[in-house]
């Protein structure tokens, strides 16, 4: 009989994609530091064990990327004590608002319309670039704060997969980590237990049908090309990561160097 090797991951019944990032190599042969920076979806629905547990991390800060829409939808985070909470919403509240609505209300053919033949995973690799070249300032604001005193912290946003996905890259690049050892972290969103849950309206035979998965599925897919189009976005409107951190996000060589300090083993 094969033993089974216990998980230090904890199994959170009402969080979804919790997750340490600690461990993940640095390209000059560092790790990031365990215990520093976590990433999960929204912490709304955390139940009283799930709070305790998170409560016992000791964070400093909490970063929601969630928008006024998201928050609406899905309620607060829970409220733990002695925890700074920074909202940074990093899509406007009424960005795709007319979209989301057709996901949740949809009929077949009207979800066909605008998810069929690559348009869901096009919307997404588009929802990507723009996060990197036009959310700059709140970037810079996590590395910065990151830098100076809120660690250990926690991001997330609804899911867990693309806002906070696209926040924890920009922090593992500033860090050195390896490439590879971040597209593996961000596909790790894919694990069946970590997977947003849709939220369809109706009770009609359809609101699940096989067809209305896959249609929706682009969208709550972590997709190796949706981080690639990020990175890519960073080397051709900035020529590489370096000048990104320091022109783009204003982020010193200095600033940087404290990032490594704190989150680096």
């Amino acid at each position: 009989m094969t033993q089974q090797v216990p998980s230090t991951e904890p199994e959170l019944a009402g969080v979804r994609n919790f997750r340490d990032v600690g461990g993940l190599p640095t390209v000059d042969g560092r790790r990031v530091r365990h215990g520093v920076l976590f990433r999960s979806g929204h912490l709304a629905h955390a139940t009283a064990d799930d709070a305790a547990f998170l409560a016992s991390l000791g964070l400093h800060t909490i970063f929601d990327f969630r928008n006024a829409a998201d928050q609406e939808l899905e309620g607060p985070d829970v409220e733990l004590p002695g925890v700074r909470n920074v909202n940074l919403p990093l899509t406007d509240p009424a960005d795709g608002a007319e979209f989301w609505k057709m996901v949740r209300d949809g009929d077949v053919e009207q979800l066909r319309g605008i998810l069929a033949d690559g348009k869901a995973a096009d919307r997404m690799i588009t929802s990507y670039r723009v996060i990197i070249k036009e959310r700059t300032a709140e970037h810079s604001q996590v590395l910065h704060a990151l830098a100076e005193d809120s660690v250990p912290a926690l991001m997330h946003c609804a899911a867990g997969k693309d806002r906070a996905g696209l926040s924890i890259a920009v922090t593992l690049l500033a860090l050195g980590v390896e490439r590879e050892a971040i597209l593996a972290d961000y596909l790790e969103s894919n694990a069946k237990h970590r997977r947003y849950k849709v939220h369809r309206s109706g009770s009609s035979d359809s609101a699940y049908s096989p067809e209305v998965m896959e249609l929706l599925s682009p969208l709550f897919d972590a997709r190796a090309e949706y981080l690639t189009a990020a990175i890519e976005t960073i080397e051709d409107t900035w020529g590489g990561v370096d000048t990104y951190l320091e022109r783009g996000l204003g982020v010193a060589p200095d600033t940087r160097e404290l990032l490594r300090e704190r989150l680096l083993d």
